[in-house]
Protein backbone atom coordinates (compact mmCIF):
# COMPACT_ATOMS: atom_id res chain seq x y z
CA UNK A 1 0.00 0.00 0.00
CA UNK A 2 1.45 3.56 -1.00
CA UNK A 3 -1.95 5.67 0.66
CA UNK A 4 0.95 7.95 2.58
CA UNK A 5 2.61 8.36 -0.78
CA UNK A 6 4.23 11.59 -0.49
CA UNK A 7 2.62 12.94 2.88
CA UNK A 8 5.06 14.67 4.86
CA UNK A 9 4.90 13.91 8.63
CA UNK A 10 6.27 14.57 12.16
CA UNK A 11 6.21 12.38 14.74
CA UNK A 12 7.14 13.04 18.47
CA UNK A 13 8.40 10.27 20.76
CA UNK A 14 8.95 8.45 17.81
CA UNK A 15 12.66 7.61 18.89
CA UNK A 16 10.68 3.97 20.10
CA UNK A 17 7.44 2.23 20.88
CA UNK A 18 4.59 3.25 18.93
CA UNK A 19 6.03 6.50 17.67
CA UNK A 20 9.05 4.35 16.15
CA UNK A 21 6.40 1.87 14.80
CA UNK A 22 4.31 4.61 13.44
CA UNK A 23 7.06 5.84 11.22
CA UNK A 24 8.16 2.53 9.88
CA UNK A 25 4.84 2.10 8.56
CA UNK A 26 4.30 5.69 7.85
CA UNK A 27 7.96 5.40 5.49
CA UNK A 28 6.88 2.19 4.39
CA UNK A 29 4.03 3.21 2.69
CA UNK A 30 5.83 6.63 0.31
CA UNK A 31 5.63 9.35 3.59
CA UNK A 32 8.42 11.22 4.33
CA UNK A 33 9.14 11.74 8.15
CA UNK A 34 10.88 13.61 10.66
CA UNK A 35 11.66 11.38 13.61
CA UNK A 36 11.40 13.75 17.18
CA UNK A 37 12.36 12.96 20.36
CA UNK A 38 13.52 14.26 23.79
CA UNK A 39 16.96 11.76 23.53
CA UNK A 40 18.56 13.18 20.43
CA UNK A 41 20.49 9.94 20.44
CA UNK A 42 17.73 8.08 20.03
CA UNK A 43 16.23 9.94 17.19
CA UNK A 44 19.18 9.56 15.22
CA UNK A 45 19.72 5.72 15.26
CA UNK A 46 16.11 5.34 14.60
CA UNK A 47 16.32 7.43 11.93
CA UNK A 48 19.02 6.06 10.24
CA UNK A 49 17.39 2.94 10.79
CA UNK A 50 14.17 3.36 9.33
CA UNK A 51 15.15 5.74 6.91
CA UNK A 52 13.47 8.99 8.41
CA UNK A 53 14.08 12.19 6.22
CA UNK A 54 15.52 13.58 9.04
CA UNK A 55 15.36 14.57 12.94
CA UNK A 56 13.95 17.58 14.81
CA UNK A 57 13.99 16.62 18.46
CA UNK A 58 12.03 18.76 21.57
CA UNK A 59 10.91 18.73 24.80
CA UNK A 60 7.43 18.77 24.04
CA UNK A 61 6.54 20.17 27.41
CA UNK A 62 9.00 23.11 26.09
CA UNK A 63 6.37 26.37 23.65
CA UNK A 64 10.14 27.00 22.03
CA UNK A 65 11.55 23.74 21.71
CA UNK A 66 8.51 22.25 19.91
CA UNK A 67 8.01 25.30 17.64
CA UNK A 68 11.52 25.06 16.61
CA UNK A 69 11.32 21.84 16.04
CA UNK A 70 7.80 21.46 13.88
CA UNK A 71 9.31 24.49 11.98
CA UNK A 72 12.50 22.88 11.51
CA UNK A 73 10.33 19.23 9.86
CA UNK A 74 8.90 22.47 7.58
CA UNK A 75 11.71 23.90 6.65
CA UNK A 76 13.59 19.44 6.13
CA UNK A 77 10.38 18.49 3.97
CA UNK A 78 9.11 21.92 2.69
CA UNK A 79 5.45 21.66 4.53
CA UNK A 80 3.88 19.59 6.71
CA UNK A 81 1.15 17.04 5.94
CA UNK A 82 1.00 15.31 9.04
CA UNK A 83 1.22 15.99 13.06
CA UNK A 84 1.10 12.79 15.48
CA UNK A 85 1.09 13.63 18.76
CA UNK A 86 2.73 10.45 20.38
CA UNK A 87 5.20 11.59 23.08
CA UNK A 88 3.84 10.97 26.45
CA UNK A 89 4.85 8.99 29.89
CA UNK A 90 2.66 7.39 32.73
CA UNK A 91 2.65 7.66 36.32
CA UNK A 92 1.65 4.93 38.62
CA UNK A 93 0.62 5.83 42.26
CA UNK A 94 -2.65 5.83 43.79
CA UNK A 95 -4.09 9.15 43.38
CA UNK A 96 -4.48 10.80 46.30
CA UNK A 97 -0.69 9.66 47.13
CA UNK A 98 0.67 11.11 44.16
CA UNK A 99 3.65 13.78 44.47
CA UNK A 100 2.09 17.03 42.97
CA UNK A 101 5.18 17.45 41.20
CA UNK A 102 4.96 14.48 39.41
CA UNK A 103 1.08 15.39 38.77
CA UNK A 104 2.37 18.62 36.99
CA UNK A 105 5.12 16.91 35.00
CA UNK A 106 2.19 14.04 33.66
CA UNK A 107 0.16 17.29 32.51
CA UNK A 108 3.28 19.02 31.43
CA UNK A 109 4.18 16.33 29.17
CA UNK A 110 0.60 14.30 27.64
CA UNK A 111 -1.35 17.41 27.38
CA UNK A 112 0.38 20.74 27.40
CA UNK A 113 2.49 18.75 24.97
CA UNK A 114 -0.50 17.99 22.70
CA UNK A 115 -1.47 21.22 23.02
CA UNK A 116 1.72 22.79 22.37
CA UNK A 117 2.19 20.47 19.13
CA UNK A 118 -1.27 21.48 17.53
CA UNK A 119 -1.13 24.84 17.90
CA UNK A 120 2.37 24.90 16.68
CA UNK A 121 1.64 23.20 13.57
CA UNK A 122 -1.60 24.39 12.96
CA UNK A 123 -0.53 27.24 10.21
CA UNK A 124 0.88 24.70 8.04
CA UNK A 125 -1.38 22.32 8.22
CA UNK A 126 -3.85 24.59 6.83
CA UNK A 127 -2.16 25.63 4.33
CA UNK A 128 -1.67 21.98 2.96
CA UNK A 129 -4.92 20.51 4.13
CA UNK A 130 -3.01 18.13 6.44
CA UNK A 131 -4.02 16.08 9.64
CA UNK A 132 -3.37 15.71 13.40
CA UNK A 133 -3.73 11.90 14.57
CA UNK A 134 -2.97 12.39 18.88
CA UNK A 135 -2.19 9.53 20.83
CA UNK A 136 -4.69 8.76 23.81
CA UNK A 137 -5.47 5.79 25.78
CA UNK A 138 -8.33 3.72 26.69
CA UNK A 139 -7.14 5.19 29.90
CA UNK A 140 -8.93 8.49 28.58
CA UNK A 141 -12.71 6.88 28.50
CA UNK A 142 -12.61 4.39 31.59
CA UNK A 143 -10.87 4.72 35.10
CA UNK A 144 -8.11 2.61 36.45
CA UNK A 145 -6.34 2.03 39.70
CA UNK A 146 -3.01 3.53 39.91
CA UNK A 147 -3.20 5.14 37.05
CA UNK A 148 -5.67 8.34 37.96
CA UNK A 149 -3.45 11.59 36.65
CA UNK A 150 -2.63 9.24 33.69
CA UNK A 151 -6.64 8.69 33.67
CA UNK A 152 -7.36 12.35 33.33
CA UNK A 153 -4.60 13.18 30.87
CA UNK A 154 -5.54 11.26 28.46
CA UNK A 155 -8.88 12.33 29.41
CA UNK A 156 -7.55 15.60 28.33
CA UNK A 157 -6.49 14.93 24.96
CA UNK A 158 -9.61 13.27 23.53
CA UNK A 159 -11.51 16.68 24.73
CA UNK A 160 -8.26 18.34 22.99
CA UNK A 161 -9.08 16.66 19.98
CA UNK A 162 -12.43 16.75 19.65
CA UNK A 163 -12.46 20.55 20.19
CA UNK A 164 -9.54 21.40 17.66
CA UNK A 165 -11.71 19.17 15.13
CA UNK A 166 -14.46 21.38 15.33
CA UNK A 167 -12.63 24.37 15.59
CA UNK A 168 -10.40 23.44 12.04
CA UNK A 169 -13.48 21.71 10.35
CA UNK A 170 -13.81 24.71 7.66
CA UNK A 171 -9.99 25.35 7.70
CA UNK A 172 -9.95 21.86 5.84
CA UNK A 173 -8.07 20.36 8.84
CA UNK A 174 -8.71 16.73 10.07
CA UNK A 175 -7.77 15.75 13.82
CA UNK A 176 -8.52 12.68 15.38
CA UNK A 177 -7.32 10.64 18.29
CA UNK A 178 -6.58 6.58 18.84
CA UNK A 179 -7.64 5.03 22.18
CA UNK A 180 -4.77 1.81 22.94
CA UNK A 181 -5.74 -0.40 25.96
CA UNK A 182 -2.21 -2.34 27.08
CA UNK A 183 0.26 -2.55 24.69
CA UNK A 184 3.27 -4.33 24.31
CA UNK A 185 5.75 -1.53 25.22
CA UNK A 186 8.07 -0.31 27.36
CA UNK A 187 5.44 2.02 29.39
CA UNK A 188 3.09 -1.30 30.07
CA UNK A 189 6.34 -3.18 30.97
CA UNK A 190 6.74 -0.93 33.68
CA UNK A 191 3.22 -0.94 34.84
CA UNK A 192 2.95 -4.59 35.32
CA UNK A 193 4.55 -5.32 38.96
CA UNK A 194 2.36 -2.49 40.07
CA UNK A 195 -0.81 -3.84 38.79
CA UNK A 196 0.01 -7.32 40.05
CA UNK A 197 0.47 -5.86 42.88
CA UNK A 198 -2.25 -3.82 43.50
CA UNK A 199 -5.10 -6.52 41.58
CA UNK A 200 -3.53 -9.46 43.10
CA UNK A 201 -3.48 -11.26 39.47
CA UNK A 202 -0.43 -12.08 36.83
CA UNK A 203 -0.67 -9.20 34.49
CA UNK A 204 -0.45 -11.71 31.69
CA UNK A 205 -3.74 -13.53 33.06
CA UNK A 206 -5.67 -10.17 33.34
CA UNK A 207 -4.76 -9.04 30.10
CA UNK A 208 -6.02 -12.25 28.28
CA UNK A 209 -9.05 -11.70 30.44
CA UNK A 210 -9.92 -8.16 29.43
CA UNK A 211 -8.42 -7.85 25.77
CA UNK A 212 -7.48 -11.21 24.40
CA UNK A 213 -4.17 -10.29 24.32
CA UNK A 214 -1.42 -7.37 24.31
CA UNK A 215 -1.59 -4.95 21.65
CA UNK A 216 1.11 -4.34 19.40
CA UNK A 217 3.18 -0.65 18.68
CA UNK A 218 2.18 -2.07 14.50
CA UNK A 219 -1.66 -2.20 15.23
CA UNK A 220 -1.54 1.16 16.86
CA UNK A 221 0.63 1.93 13.75
CA UNK A 222 -1.89 0.93 11.89
CA UNK A 223 -5.19 2.55 13.01
CA UNK A 224 -3.15 6.13 13.39
CA UNK A 225 -2.19 5.81 9.46
CA UNK A 226 -5.49 5.07 8.68
CA UNK A 227 -6.56 8.66 10.18
CA UNK A 228 -3.55 10.26 8.34
CA UNK A 229 -4.27 9.03 5.27
CA UNK A 230 -7.10 10.00 2.86
CA UNK A 231 -8.86 7.14 3.42
CA UNK A 232 -10.29 8.56 6.74
CA UNK A 233 -11.16 12.16 4.38
CA UNK A 234 -14.47 12.29 6.09
CA UNK A 235 -13.26 11.25 10.05
CA UNK A 236 -12.78 13.85 12.25
CA UNK A 237 -13.37 14.52 16.07
CA UNK A 238 -13.02 10.96 16.37
CA UNK A 239 -11.56 9.10 19.08
CA UNK A 240 -10.69 5.22 17.61
CA UNK A 241 -10.36 2.38 20.66
CA UNK A 242 -8.15 -0.06 20.06
CA UNK A 243 -8.61 -2.80 22.87
CA UNK A 244 -9.51 -6.04 22.16
CA UNK A 245 -13.31 -5.12 23.48
CA UNK A 246 -11.84 -4.43 26.94
CA UNK A 247 -14.00 -1.23 27.19
CA UNK A 248 -16.91 -3.31 25.65
CA UNK A 249 -17.49 -6.11 28.14
CA UNK A 250 -19.07 -5.27 31.61
CA UNK A 251 -17.42 -8.49 32.55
Amino acid sequence: MSDLNGKRVFITGSGQGIGAAIAELAIARGASVIISDIDTELAAETAARLGAAGTANADVTDEGSITSAIQSAIEQLGGLDVLVNNAGIEVASPLLLQSTESFDQIFAVNVRGTFLGMKAAAPALVASGGNIVNIASIAGIGGSPLLGSYCATKAAVIQLTRVAAVEMRAQGVRVNAVCPGFADTSMVDRLRPDFEAATQVPFSDLVAQKQGRLGTPEDIAEVALFLASDRASWVTGSAYVLDGGLTASLV
